[in-house]
């Protein structure tokens, strides 16, 4: 199944890019529903950040927290709970959680695409069973709905950002679209973009670090890096560490 989504994955020749001073920031790949994955990867953060010298620590999640994966619920919830007691943590709105907010709000296109794309596990993971699931119809589907997602979930996922800059790099779920400024990225873009981004070879206005487009591993271009690893399918969740002008990977 990953095979069907997987780009090849080739490294680029190292250039030199810096977060803002001071700052050591962790970019966490696509989660999907995969909270064992999930907890191990913030294992692994936290000791690394605790080996390190003092920094101001942040975490960023690229999007797409939710669907395919086995525990999109618990996904939510240990962020949402991490957020609360350990600041800072930032998110980023991946594709998955625009078309799960749209099908919430009773969008029915939307519905029938997050039903597509993997929500079936993030609906039996907020406690619909398999035999609810296949015998409901969209409509009656949509009016469940609301009633399965704790408001502080749907709360939590509406706070999603677009876009987030340090220093040199700029951090978005899918890419941007190149040629156009930053502050000019249109929300499609940076959610949904894939061929125009990723065969782009010149530089963009920051090195963009991004999810969204699977790769075997973390994918290092001369104008991009891409750290969506493809959690749900392969076990294997990336988190992307930058301090200064120095970048290592984390990986389950």
């Amino acid at each position: 199944m990953l095979s069907k989504f997987l780009r090849p994955s080739r490294p680029a020749p190292a250039a030199s890019f810096s977060v803002a001073p001071g700052e050591r920031l962790y970019a966490i790949g696509d989660v999907h529903g995969c909270l064992d994955e999930l907890e191990r990867l913030l294992t692994l953060i936290d000791a690394d950040d605790a080996a390190r010298s003092p920094a101001r620590t942040s975490l960023i999640f690229l999007g797409d927290l939710v669907d395919r994966g086995p525990d999109s619920a618990g996904v939510v919830a240990r962020l949402l709970d991490r957020a609360r007691e350990r600041p800072p943590i930032r998110f980023l709105k991946g594709n998955h959680e625009e078309v799960f907010l749209l099908a919430l709000a009773g969008d029915r296109e939307a519905l029938r695409l997050f039903c597509r794309v993997g929500g079936r596990e993030t609906l039996m993971s907020y406690g619909l069973t398999r035999k609810e699931y296949d015998a409901l119809g969209y409509d009656e589907l949509s009016e469940r709905l609301p009633d399965l997602v704790p408001p502080s979930h749907r709360d939590f996922l509406e706070s999603f950002e677009d876009l987030i800059v340090s220093g040199d790099y700029a951090f978005v779920h899918a890419g941007v679209r190149p040629e156009v400024p930053l502050e000019e990225q249109v929300a499609s873009d940076l959610r949904w973009i894939r061929g125009s981004f990723l065969d782009y070879r010149r530089p963009h206005p920051k090195m963009i670090v991004h999810g969204h487009t699977i790769t075997e591993d973390v994918e290092r271009r001369a104008n991009r890096i891409g750290i969506d690893t493809g959690a749900y399918a392969s076990g294997k969740l990336s988190a992307l560490g930058i301090e200064g002008a120095e970048s290592w990977t984390l990986q389950t």
